[in-house]
């Protein structure tokens, strides 16, 4: 027994001992809690001893606190001591960098959207700018991740970046102080007309609340006096920056979530908004979306059980789930999942039983048979069930599978990246967020440009076609319908460049917005998908007609599903 092995093997015991002695402590299920622990030390003593090759344990430790969350929820995660600053990161929006986003082009990586004000940004940094040097070694070959990691440190050091200037490719060498980067969680805010103000809150990270304060009183200043939010995208985050916001719109005390826990009475908790409003009155919109989660619908969903704002889009994703974090030593975390959210209607938002398994180890959502009514405070009917109901229901814009592979596989970047450098002159300068159109003449060039391509889709109608063939010819009809079957398979059968047709108003908006972005920061974007934002006219002409406004908020059931 090599002495690295009884290293390890003393190691891995004294920390399990101590797991054993803090499940005694809790007095409850002790005698299984300790009869599985010890199962656990027996096998990493065994592999430990046994197994034919030298395997780390720190690496099987790892394994086997993954694998016991897994089966609990997806948010509940173990988080390892080098997964630590992405984890901070996420719960926080900073990160000590140069701010810009990157993606692999080739044998390089290269800046595709470099924030507004960044260290990148203020250095000259376009997008299209090859990485090819970093410190003075060569970043040929290097992942986006690899890359991300050399760009990144602790505020107040410099990096060196040798890059290649679009579309020119000259060398240049630039030294970039970093600094503490701030992922903005209001990327764009301003008057949609005269008088109806936008805010796009997209993440509830530290200080994004603050940001959005400024966004408002900058908004009033220029005459606002009625307001949209948009919370489409909005994954949540922090819910203090939830409660905060709620405290903008409603009455200083008033309870706007609260958390409970079956089997955790300190996790139960109310939580009121601490300041005095900035505004009661103003008319509020506020746009969700399937993808509006966590705090995202602790806000919509308590300015709806208030009657304080018309929500308007589609259900919200319906994560009720609560996580707090703890510390496990040696630099590593768990996130675990730790109550439930209620609104103030009583109502909670989680939309899946993560505890009741299928035998299938499947999870189920709430059964129409146990969605319950709730009431706003005006007497409206709001259901649980899962998420959040807007007041005003709209159908979600359609986007094929086609046009969203084609720009996973990085085709569209490609494209942009070969346009833009044919069209340099013609384009710098010239892109205006609410003007720019990428006309028909352009996507000709992209189809083209797509000849030579392979886009890994198939359609659904496709598929199915496949499997009627099949079970024709088991059944032997195929005889007996081959002039059928042919006329159906010539028109379902479509080539990557039939598709790039029929999906052309997809792909030509999806290539107009990220040229936008390209030379007007990530806030052009936004601006610019505005312009024919059909919810966003729906909350419009809700706010323009006082009548249906109020009328909504004092009368109008939400849909039960």
């Amino acid at each position: 027994m090599n002495g690295k092995k009884v290293w390890r093997k003393v190691g891995v015991c004294g920390a399990v001992a101590a797991c054993v002695l803090l499940g005694a402590a809790a007095g409850s299920n002790t005698h299984n809690l300790g009869k599985t622990v010890e199962i656990l030390v027996n096998m990493l003593r065994t592999i430990n001893l046994f197994y034919v090759d030298d395997v780390p344990s720190e690496k099987i430790v790892n394994a086997a606190a993954e694998g016991m969350t897994k089966i609990l929820d997806p948010y509940t995660d173990y988080i390892p001591a080098e997964e630590m600053d992405d984890f901070a990161t996420m719960t926080t929006g900073k990160y000590g960098g140069v701010g810009s986003l990157i993606r692999l082009a080739g044998d390089y990586v290269e800046f595709t959207a470099p924030y507004k004000g960044s260290p990148a940004d203020r250095a000259g940094i376009r997008p299209g700018d090859r990485i090819v040097e970093i410190d003075g070694k060569s970043a040929k070959g290097l992942t986006t991740q690899q890359v991300s990691d050399r760009l990144r440190g602790d505020a107040g050091t410099s990096v060196k970046v040798t890059i290649e200037r679009f579309p020119s490719r000259e060398r240049q060498t630039l030294k970039i102080e970093r600094e503490r980067i701030a992922i903005p969680g209001v990327p764009y805010y301003g008057m949609i007309n005269d008088t109806v103000g936008y805010i796009s809150h997209s993440e509830f990270t530290e200080g994004s609340s603050s940001d959005l304060l400024r966004a408002y009183e900058s908004l009033k200043a220029q005459g606002m006096r009625s307001l949209v939010l948009d919370y489409r995208g909005n994954g949540g985050g922090i819910l203090q920056e939830a409660t905060s916001v709620l405290s903008f719109f409603l009455p200083e005390g008033a309870e706007v979530v609260s958390t409970r826990s079956a089997n955790n009475p300190s996790a139960d908790h109310t939580f009121k908004t601490e300041n005095t409003p900035i505004d009661l009155e103003i008319p509020i919109v506020v746009l969700v979306d399937s993808s509006s989660a966590s705090a995202a619908e602790i806000v919509a969903g308590a300015l709806q059980d208030y009657d304080r704002a018309v929500l308007v889009g589609q259900r919200t994703f319906g994560k009720g789930l609560v996580q707090s974090s703890y510390p496990l030593g040696y630099d590593a975390m768990l996130k675990i999942t730790t109550s439930k959210y209620y609104l103030p209607s009583g109502r909670c938002i989680q939309a899946i039983d993560y505890a009741a398994h299928n035998e299938d180890g499947s999870v189920a959502q709430v059964p129409d048979s146990l969605v319950s009514e709730f009431k706003t405070r005006a007497g409206r009917k709001v259901y649980d069930g899962g998420g959040v109901m807007p007041d005003v229901k709209m159908e979600p814009e359609y986007v094929s599978t086609f046009a969203v592979v084609t720009y996973a596989q990085g085709f569209v970047d490609d494209f942009i990246a070969d346009y833009c450098a044919r069209h340099y002159e013609e384009l710098e300068g010239s892109v205006v967020p609410a003007k720019y159109r990428f006309s028909d003449e352009a996507y000709g060039e992209f189809v083209e440009f797509m000849k030579d391509k392979e886009v890994a889709w198939e359609s659904a109608a496709s598929r199915l076609w496949k499997e009627f063939r099949k079970a024709a010819e088991k059944e032997r009809w195929e005889e007996r319908m081959t002039e059928q079957m042919a006329h159906i398979e010539a028109n379902i059968t479509n080539t990557t460049e039939d598709n790039l047709w029929l999906y052309k108003q997809e792909l030509q908006t999806i290539i107009e917005n990220n040229i936008v972005v390209r030379y007007c920061y990530n806030e052009g974007g936004v601006e610019h998908s505005l312009q024919s934002d059909k919810e966003l006219e729906r909350a419009i002409e809700i706010l323009s007609n006082n009548t249906e406004y109020q009328r909504i908020l004092a009368e109008q059931d939400t849909a039960r599903k």
